[in-house]
C-alpha cells in the first residue's frame, strides 16, 4: 500500500518544505516505501512558530465552549478517518491493524477528556487576613507549545499533547518523529478539511538538528514538551536556555517487574507477556528486568516461556500477528549486540535471540528471554526497548527493592504480591513515578510521569493541564 505524498500543515495550510525536500517513509516489516512526506528545514520551523504565535493570539481568546466545539469536531473527523489512520500506523510502524487502534483511541480520548478537565480547573480565592484586599489565583494559557514526539505510538503521543494544550488555550507545533510522520501528516489533512482555526495546530517533521534545535532555541515557545529518550530530553533542556521556558518531559524507562513468592503467577505471566512483547517491546513502560522470587522462579519462567513461544511474529491485516518488527535495522543490531555482550558475560539465551528465518526483509526479532542476568548486564542497566525479557532471582523484599531501584530511570515499576505489608512497603520504597500492583492500567484520566532520568511533569489526567497554564495572582484593594 502506498499513501502517496503528504505535506506539512502550517498556519492552516498544507505546505511543501521551503527547500522542496521530501523523505521516504519505509515500512519496517518489509522495507517497502509506503509514502513520501515533506521534510522540514530551519525555515519551515521558523514559519511554523510564527504561525503558532498568530494562532495563539486568536485561540487563547476563544471561550472554553468555543475551543471544545473545535476539539470535538476534530475528534469526530479523526473517528471518520480511523481506518486510514490505523493503516498508516500499521505501515509506518509495522504494527498490527488491531494494535494501531490504541493510537486512534487515545488521540480521540484526549480531545474529549481535556475540555471537561479544563472545566474543573477553578480559580482559587485566598482570604485576606486583614480584610482589606480581595485575592484570587486564575489560570491563563502559557503560550505557544512545541511537542517533540517519539515514533512508537504516533497518534497516542499526539493525543497526550494536543488535548491539554488546546483545552488550556495554547497553540502547538507538533513534530512527529522522522520514522513515523505519516499518520500525523494525515491529521494535517483532516485539520485542513475541517478548516480548523489557522495556526492553532501545526505539524512538521524533519531532521532534529534543523527543526527541533531551531524551535528549542527560539524565544517564541513558552512550553516545550517531549516524549523520547533521556538523552534527547537533556539536550532539549540545554538548548532551551535561550529563554525561560516551561519544560515537560516523558523520557526513558527501565521498569522492574517484581514477582513475590505469594504472587498469582498466572496473572503475573499474562501481564508480563503483554507488557514485554506488545509493540515489540518498544514502549517506555515495558518491563526490562523481571525480578522473580527464588521459590517461584522456575514456575514463572516455565509459564512465561511457554506463552512467549506461542507469540505469532508477523505483519499484515490477514496475518493478525501478536508482535511486529523493530522500527529500524539499527535498533535490531543494537539489541542483538546487547544480547551478545550479556551472553559473553555469563547470561544464557533461554528463548529466541535470533532473526526469524521466514522474515528476511523486515526488522524482526524473535521474542527473547535471557536468564543468568546480573546487575552488571547491559540488559539490566540499559533500556532495552525491544522484545527481550531479562530474568533475575531475589530472596527477600529488601533485595527486591534494592534491585528494582538500582537504575537511573524512574518511570514505572510493577509488583505482584498478595501480602498487604509487602505491597505497602514496595509502593512506598520503589523509586518510580508509578507503582502498579497486581495489574496494569493506563488511561487518559490517569497521570503518567516519571522521576529521575525518566522525566519532568505528567502526561494524561488533569495534571497535564498544568504544563500549559500559568497561575496569576490578582489582588484588588477593597
Amino acid at each position: 500500500m502506498n499513501f502517496g505524498y503528504k505535506k506539512m500543515y502550517i498556519g492552516g495550510q498544507l505546505r511543501d518544505a521551503i527547500s522542496g525536500d521530501k523523505k521516504e517513509v519505509v515500512c519496517p516489516a518489509n522495507q517497502e516505501v509506503v509514502a513520501e512526506v515533506a521534510s522540514a528545514g530551519v525555515g519551515d520551523a521558523e514559519r511554523a512558530l510564527k504561525e503558532a504565535d498568530k494562532g495563539f493570539k486568536v485561540w487563547s481568546r476563544f471561550s472554553l465552549a468555543q475551543r471544545t466545539k473545535w476539539m470535538i469536531r476534530f475528534r469526530d473527523e479523526v473517528l471518520a478517518y480511523e481506518d486510514i489512520l490505523r493503516k498508516a500506523i500499521m505501515f509506518e510502524m509495522g504494527k498490527s491493524y488491531e494494535a494501531a487502534a490504541e493510537d486512534v483511541q487515545l488521540l480521540t480520548d484526549g480531545l474529549a477528556f481535556y475540555p471537561q478537565a479544563m472545566r474543573n480547573m477553578h480559580d482559587e480565592i485566598i482570604p485576606d487576613v486583614e480584610n482589606t484586599h480581595r485575592h484570587k489565583i486564575v489560570h491563563q494559557p502559557a503560550g505557544v507549545a512545541v511537542a517533540y514526539l517519539a515514533w512508537n505510538f504516533p497518534l497516542l503521543n499526539v493525543g497526550y499533547k494536543v488535548g491539554p494544550a488546546l483545552a488550556a488555550g495554547c497553540s502547538i507545533v507538533i513534530k512527529p518523529s522522522e520514522l513515523s510522520p505519516l499518520s500525523s501528516y494525515i491529521l494535517g489533512e483532516i485539520l485542513f478539511k475541517i478548516n480548523f482555526p489557522a495556526g492553532v495546530i501545526n505539524i512538521i517533521s524533519g531532521p532534529v538538528e534543523q527543526v527541533a534545535t531551531t524551535m528549542t532555541k527560539s524565544k517564541i515557545p513558552k512550553v516545550l514538551t517531549m516524549i523520547g529518550s533521556s538523552a534527547s530530553g537533556k539536550r532539549v533542556i540545554a538548548d532551551s536556555a535561550t529563554s525561560v521556558k516551561h519544560v515537560s518531559l516523558e523520557l526513558g524507562g527501565n521498569a522492574p517487574f517484581i514477582v513475590c513468592e505469594d504472587a498469582d503467577i498466572n496473572t503475573a505471566v499474562e501481564i508480563g507477556i503483554a507488557l514485554k512483547y506488545g509493540n515489540c517491546g518498544q514502549i517506555c513502560v515495558s518491563p526490562n528486568r523481571f525480578i522473580i522470587h527464588e521459590n517461584v522462579y522456575d514456575e514463572f519462567l516455565d509459564k512465561f516461556t511457554k506463552k512467549a513461544n506461542q507469540l505469532k511474529v508477523g505483519f499484515g491485516i490477514e496475518e493478525k500477528p501478536d508482535m511486529g518488527p523493530l522500527v529500524t535495522l539499527r535498533d535490531r543490531e543494537r539489541i542483538l549486540k546487547m544480547i551478545e555482550d550479556d551472553v559473553a558475560a555469563g547470561a544464557s539465551i533461554h528463548l529466541g535471540g535470533n532473526i526469524p528465518e521466514d522474515k528476511p526483509n523486515g526488522f524482526f526479532l524473535e521474542p527473547t528471554i535471557l536468564t543468568g542476568v546480573t546487575r552488571d548486564s547491559r540488559c539490566f542497566k540499559e533500556e532495552i526497548f525491544g522484545p527481550v525479557a531479562a530474568m533475575m532471582k531475589f530472596s527477600d523484599v529488601e533485595e527486591a527493592i534494592e534491585i528494582g531501584n538500582q537504575t537511573e530511570y524512574g518511570l514505572v515499576s510493577y509488583v505482584f504480591s498478595q501480602n498487604e505489608k509487602v505491597i505497602r512497603r514496595m509502593s512506598e520504597e520503589l523509586d518510580f513515578g508509578e507503582v502498579q500492583v497486581n495489574g496494569v492500567k493506563y488511561a487518559i484520566y490517569l497521570p503518567h510521569g516519571g522521576i529521575k532520568e525518566s522525566g519532568i511533569g505528567h502526561d494524561c489526567s488533569y495534571l497535564a493541564l498544568n504544563d500549559y497554564l500559568i497561575k496569576k495572582r490578582i489582588t484588588i484593594a477593597l
